[in-house]
């Protein structure tokens, strides 16, 4: 069963501006989701609109079974938000700053919890530190045990690596990995092809306010990834051999090429037999694959020429 489920959301600015079309998505529980997409494709509105922070245009979500508009407190106690802005007060120290986001929800004071969170963190030698003494990256850790001290059952995080180093960008997929296992669903929002390819279970592709697929990761890589295999010749060929047409191959140079869809198997034995068959002496045979980054960009550019 979904534990969140977003049903026909739009998002209509007074000053006309259409943020969101209509949107439908199950997200289950225990899962990593990444919302990939442009700056402005409508990421941070969406999240905003579970989160109960932006008033919807229409439709309905329901957040462990709680309607966010009906139902707000339960709705939002299960939410834990870390956003883009680094918005914390600046001149309190990081153990005060959680315990009372904690407290915002209503459950009991529980150190041990919140010194397990800010260890997890690397913050807890840091808990005594006033907010305005720390790094971007520091404080950008102190939103998420924020987000995390009142034990939420869903973590969204919005662009979380913006602007850290690469070093605590991987420390916190690692961070989000060990939170999923331990039964936290994760909807992540990111622009960087890297991070989503590199932690997310399914993959939603959002652009100008539309949902465009949302799919499992390995799903998606094979359905609309591409192949490429290369084969490398002694001397260049000025045209295709009639013999060899059937295999759709492009000339460039000394190496011809051939285009298989994600799933095709490469007839590399038939076509090197074809190719000596031809006079064609093959000196090197290699094969790449398209990276998400390559799927992401060919369903905006469609999206756009569609339009």
């Amino acid at each position: 069963m979904a534990i969140v489920s977003i049903s026909r959301i739009t998002k209509t600015y007074k000053s006309g501006v259409t943020a969101l079309k209509p949107v439908d998505l199950e997200i289950e529980r225990g899962e990593i989701l990444a919302l990939l997409g442009p700056n402005g494709a409508g990421k941070t509105t969406l999240i905003n609109i579970v989160c109960g922070i932006v008033n919807a245009s229409g439709g309905t979500v329901t957040v462990d079974g709680h309607d966010n508009v009906r139902d707000f407190r339960r709705a939002r106690a299960v939410i834990g938000l870390v956003p883009q802005e680094l918005s914390t007060d600046a001149f309190e120290t990081v153990w005060a700053t959680v315990k009372f986001s904690r407290g915002l929800f209503g459950k009991k004071p529980d150190a041990a919890h919140l010194e397990k969170t800010l260890r997890a963190l690397s913050l807890w030698d840091k808990r005594d530190a006033k907010i305005m003494t720390l790094s971007g990256g520091m404080k950008r850790r102190v939103l998420i045990a924020k987000a995390l001290s009142h034990e939420p059952k869903v973590l969204f995080l919005d662009e979380p690596t913006a602007g850290v180093d690469v070093e605590l960008r991987h420390d916190m997929w690692k961070m989000v990995r060990e939170l999923r296992d331990g039964g936290v669903t994760i909807i992540l929002t990111t622009h960087y092809i890297e991070e989503a390819q590199e932690m997310a279970d399914r993959i939603g592709v959002i652009n100008k306010g539309e949902l465009l697929l949302v799919e499992e990761k390995r799903a998606l890589m094979k359905k609309l990834g591409k192949r490429k295999l290369t084969i490398e010749l002694a001397t260049p060929l000025e045209t295709i051999p009639a013999s060899l047409e059937k295999y759709a191959l492009e000339i460039e140079g000394h190496a011809v090429t051939m285009t298989l869809d994600g799933d095709a198997r490469a007839p590399i034995a038939s076509l090197i037999a074809d190719l000596a068959t031809a006079g064609a002496e093959v000196v090197d045979v290699r094969t790449s694959e398209s990276s998400l980054e390559d799927i992401f960009v060919g369903l905006v550019h469609e999206k756009k020429v569609a339009a």
